[in-house]
């Protein structure tokens, strides 16, 4: 006795089909599970002989063999068990497989039980882009799988109720498309942070383009609480980017069952004692890291130079790319990392270098070694370094009221929807992203800011990767200036953002 029915697993966030083949004859009892298993998957045949007892079946007493194929394909995690007790039922006649094209996953409880597993969106995506009509999948993730679109996906709560709907005797009603509700976000406000107008400017450059940045500043002149309320600043993600997003945290198994789309842009903060691995993805099966997870948002690094030289060197071409490639023995994985940059940190380690106070007590060799920690390669790929001076006591008492995020962000949508026009042919979404091609046609410079910029270049001693990213900064200048073309003014305020000195 043989049965065949369809399933499917990982590679990277990418969903893949497998094809789960049981196969029951004479001999002696054995329940073999073949077609490169992890550990997990090979302890199926546990959580499987238990269920079935368990929900009121009986488990055929006679050599069982399972193929999970592609042979030549790792397989991982306990997504599996479903699949391979529905191929054991049908091949003892139990229940039937469907005819129509369906897939089906699943982690079962050893009384039957379906439990949720991680990364059903992007299987549900793939089996729709690959014709599939429906997919089981447990109760828990059924909203979750709607958001893949045109395939019917059925909650399935235990075994019992699935071999019911199998057999026709009680069919499961297919779950309704998830609507997200409208909600209204909360974010840290703008409006509460006194002062340090210039920072607040740099980062509605950066919100507005997608530009990397830094902070440089004492203790306590407000890095971290003016970088904590970028987010509220940050346009908001279209259907097709929270989708991506979304399919990153399913795989990382971080969705709430209750709201499973991501329609806030990530911001990540790890901490500086985190890993290369933690950061860029990895492990013996590739996982995504910070980076893959801040796709779309915000990875915020607070205090730069205390990470670690070689975690913050792998940074280097995910930010170029926009992705990142991670190979193991098991197989490679490329993973999104389209995320902005955004790194605080004190100008020394006692924090008051160049303060006009004097209190700082580094030597100049130990400011060197304090900032020598950080790159030219790393900071070359950051677009605007701003200074975040001290709050003198004036400044902290005023009882002018700062303008709220909500206003900067009107500013900031309008100049992303420039950009989104201007691409739309393109790969591009945002300024940041632009390449020779893009920069060419959109960031020309006339003959009077050519000037300035030479000047710059031979003053600053600026690289072609530098002198690419002020045109970048100079064109979201334009754009939040309504300005078509480029002028020596956006110009001469975007290589403003570059003379900050960390060496």
């Amino acid at each position: 006795m043989i049965s065949r029915l369809d399933s499917f697993g990982l590679e990277g966030i990418a969903g893949i089909p497998v094809s789960v083949e049981c196969y029951i004859t004479s001999g002696l009892p054995a329940f073999e599970i073949v077609g490169l298993p992890d550990t997990a998957v090979k302890e199926a045949r546990e959580r499987v002989r238990a269920a079935i007892r368990n929900s009121g079946f009986k488990f055929p007493v006679s050599r069982i063999t399972v193929n999970l194929a592609p042979a030549n394909m790792k397989k991982s995690g306990s997504l599996y068990d479903l699949p391979v007790l529905l191929g054991i039922l049908a091949a003892t006649e139990v229940c039937r497989i469907p005819t129509e094209q369906a897939a089906f996953l699943g982690e079962l409880s050893l009384e039957g039980k379906l439990r949720p597993v991680n990364g059903v969106l992007p299987m549900a995506i793939a089996a729709q882009k690959k014709g599939y009509s429906a997919i089981y999948v447990p109760a828990d993730n059924a909203k979750e799988a709607t958001l893949a679109g045109e395939i019917k996906v059925y909650p399935v709560k235990n075994v019992a109720q699935l071999v019911a709907h199998l057999r026709g005797e009680a069919p499961i009603e297919p779950e309704p498309q998830w609507i997200p509700k409208d909600e209204t976000q909360v974010f840290l406000d703008f409006a509460d942070v006194k002062g340090q107008e210039n920072v607040k400017r740099a980062l509605e450059i950066a919100a507005a383009g997608a530009h990397n940045v830094l902070l440089v500043g004492p203790p306590g002149s407000g890095k971290s609480m003016l970088t904590k309320r970028l987010p509220s600043i940050l346009p908001d993600m279209t259907r097709d980017e929270a989708l991506e997003v979304t399919q990153i945290h399913s795989v990382m198994g971080l969705l709430p069952p209750d709201n499973p789309l991501i329609r806030q842009r990530p911001f990540r903060a790890p901490h500086h004692t985190i890993s290369s691995a933690g950061l860029t993805g990895g492990g013996t099966i590739p996982r995504p890291g910070e980076i893959s997870l801040a796709h779309k948002g915000v990875l915020f690094l607070d205090e730069l130079p205390e990470f670690k030289k070689e975690t913050l060197e792998v940074m280097r071409q995910p930010l170029e790319d926009g992705v990142v490639t991670i190979s193991r023995a098991s197989g490679t994985a490329c993973f999104p990392s389209q995320f902005q940059l955004v790194c605080a940190m004190n100008p020394c380690r006692c924090g008051w270098y160049g303060d006009p106070s004097g209190r700082c007590t580094c030597t100049p060799l130990a400011v060197h070694q304090y900032l020598s920690r950080i790159s030219g390669p790393l900071l070359d790929r950051i677009d605007i370094i701003v200074e975040v001076p001290a709050l003198n006591f004036d400044e902290l008492r005023g009882h002018a009221a700062p303008e709220p995020s909500s206003a900067i962000k009107k500013r900031v949508e309008a100049a992303r929807k420039i950009q989104r026009d201007r691409f739309i042919a393109t790969k591009c979404r945002c300024n940041a992203d632009m390449q020779t091609r893009e920069l060419r046609d959109y960031c020309e410079l006339d003959d009077s800011c050519a000037a300035l910029m030479k000047q710059a270049f031979d003053a600053l001693g600026l690289t072609a990767r530098s002198y690419d990213r002020i045109r970048k900064v100079a064109r979201t200048i334009a754009d939040l200036d309504g300005s078509e073309a480029i002028r020596p003014e956006h110009i001469a305020e975007a290589i403003q953002y570059r003379t900050y000195q960390l060496r």
